[in-house]
């Protein structure tokens, strides 16, 4: 998530199905409206950091399809290879100096993710050699970005990088299916097994402070039946085991989501959920869920044009728009939108 340090929120979930079927939800919780558009990046893309001249320069290996913040930076977002890209609020966020490294810009950390990679092994491999170091971006909105990433492919693979004390923290396991914001991963992970040890058919807590979302989202994500539901199939799409399961992930997400609007006095660290994001990784099927339309849609990446010399696309979601079932036609060519550059002064 592009951040804000009046909005600690956010959640993300990996659902790990049977027959290859593995789909990562997440939530945007975010104090205004981020002003997101969703756009298809077709592979071949030439890219910098936006960092200075020593910044890193690539060529994207993989087409994307990505939701933005402010129109200046990738906050969520899957490739052609069903690897999914996730940025989260994290208050404990501190970046480390260059020292003579080349630096990345934060409004890139996701989308050099989705360029380079297709598996969350390869981009672990890849990241932890630390050839850059990540740079935090003020927002148009003045506030500093202070992000952790989660990544997930479509084997369930999963991986967690955080920047604490400046130096990079990483969480590497299929085992890491749900993160939230504060505290650190590694606190998350000591909180959640307090609640399993409870259980949470007896007691779940109920508030939106993120260490309660993470424990309800691994509850219900675990606990997803993983075949056909014989109870609820016939009212499926297709009486299709895959889309019940995307559904079943939808409402999980929508469950651990803040009502908007919602604000509590003395707590500016909540904020209302904005949208919802589903990413099928077996089928390649992004689907998107604003809290402001009365309609969700999806994008299959079957049906954009993500190979190399294609145009950049863009479904406009500001302002209101309306979209429904499968929105990949509506999708306009589009200039892309300037990654926000940072000082490396």
């Amino acid at each position: 998530m592009l951040g804000i340090s009046q909005a600690e929120a956010c959640t993300r979930a990996v659902y790990l199905g049977s027959g290859g079927v593995n789909i990562t939800g997440r939530t945007m919780d975010w104090a205004e409206d981020m002003r997101t558009n969703l756009w298809a990046f077709p592979a071949g893309i030439a890219r910098t950091g936006a960092a200075g001249g020593d910044t890193p320069k690539w060529t994207s290996k993989y087409g994307s399809l990505i939701a933005s913040g402010y129109d200046v930076g990738t906050a969520d977002g899957i490739n052609e290879q069903g690897l999914v890209a996730n940025l989260l609020y994290l208050a404990e966020s501190e970046y480390p100096a260059a020292d003579g490294k080349p630096v990345l810009s934060m409004a890139l950390w996701a989308q050099y993710v989705l360029d380079n990679f297709a598996t969350v092994a390869e981009a672990v491999a890849a990241l932890s050699k630390e050839t850059f170091v990540v740079r935090t971006a003020v927002l148009p909105n003045g506030r500093a970005a202070q992000l952790h990433l989660a990544i997930s492919d479509a084997s369930g693979d999963s991986a967690i990088f955080e920047y604490l004390g400046g130096k990079l923290v990483i969480h590497h396991g299929r085992q890491y299916q749900v993160m939230t914001n504060s505290p650190s991963f590694d606190q998350q992970l000591a909180l959640d097994a307090y609640w399993q040890q409870i259980g949470g058919d007896v007691f779940l807590p109920g508030t939106f402070r993120a260490a309660d979302r993470f424990a309800r989202a691994s509850f219900f994500i675990k606990s997803l039946p993983t075949k056909a539901e014989p109870a609820i199939i016939s009212a499926v799409p297709d009486q299709s085991y895959e889309n019940q399961a995307v559904g079943s992930v939808a409402s999980v997400m929508r469950a651990v989501s803040v009502p908007l609007g919602f604000t509590m006095p003395g707590a500016p660290n909540l904020a209302q959920t904005i949208w919802r994001t589903v990413s099928d990784q077996k089928n390649k099927v992004y689907y998107f869920d604003s809290s402001t339309s009365p309609n969700s849609f999806w994008v299959p990446l079957a049906d954009l044009d993500l190979k190399p010399g294609a145009p950049v696309k863009k479904l406009t979601l500001t302002g209101g728009k309306v979209y429904a079932g499968n929105a990949a036609a509506q999708f306009e060519a589009a200039k892309p939108f300037t990654f926000m550059p940072v000082d490396v002064k």
